[in-house]
């Protein structure tokens, strides 16, 4: 992904990361960690996965220091995604915190409402490490069985029967797999998503802002 700056990965960043973790385990419902992202079109409630630890705290870590409120949905593209999380005041340019390793697990895909995390592009970025604070939800839209395997044989993989379910069905970005960390999911608010989705654009940019702020459900 496009628009924001990428800062060197340091030691610094595993002390940072995980230092919300502790705190995290009196934000969990269920044994999910829930984070509401609340917009001027409604609130979006999203799951962090367990199984990627790094994205799940730096996402809390934001959540619960605040830096991130007053950011914006800067590039919002119709039945496929919607990022923001940029540096509030931004729009978009800079990110806040160091990149993050990838955290690739073949459970979790790009179907629709699916949390991932932005980052810059292969020719600059080879290990796919993902932007420390901007992140998109998945829009997408519906693929036939015939649109997967065209895209098998381009891209040499094998989705599995969970994914051709998922994208048949609810739909996705199905081509983004193995490329950015999905790190989450929309349980609550995903007809805000399609809110956002849809909103007058220039470019890819809302014509009226869309603000982000971030609080972890107790």
């Amino acid at each position: 992904m496009k628009n924001f700056l990428s800062i060197c990965l340091c030691s610094v960043l595993i002390a940072s990361v995980f230092a919300p973790v502790a705190q995290a385990q009196k934000s969990q419902k269920g044994g999910d960690v829930l984070v509401t992202i609340t917009t001027e079109l409604g609130a979006i409630t999203v799951k962090l996965y367990d199984k990627t630890p790094l994205h799940r705290a730096n996402f809390l870590k934001l959540a619960e220091s605040g830096e991130m409120n007053g950011s914006v949905f800067h590039r919002v593209i119709n039945q496929f995604m919607i990022q923001g999380g940029g540096a509030p005041g931004s729009n978009g340019s800079q990110s806040i915190g160091s990149t993050i390793p990838a955290e690739f697990i073949p459970e979790y895909f790009h179907k629709k409402g699916a949390l991932c995390a932005a980052r810059m592009g292969d020719q600059v970025n080879p290990k796919k490490e993902s932007s420390g604070s901007q992140f998109y939800i998945v829009h997408g839209r519906v693929s036939s069985n015939a649109d997967l395997d065209a895209m098998e044989r381009r891209a040499r993989i094998k989705y599995t029967e969970p994914q051709r379910q998922a994208y048949t069905t609810v739909g996705g970005t199905p081509h983004l797999d193995g490329g950015y960390t999905v790190f989450g999911e929309v349980v609550e608010g995903m007809d805000v998503v399609d809110k956002i989705a849809v909103v007058a654009v220039n470019g890819a940019n809302p014509a009226t802002p869309i603000t982000i702020n971030l609080k972890v459900v107790k």
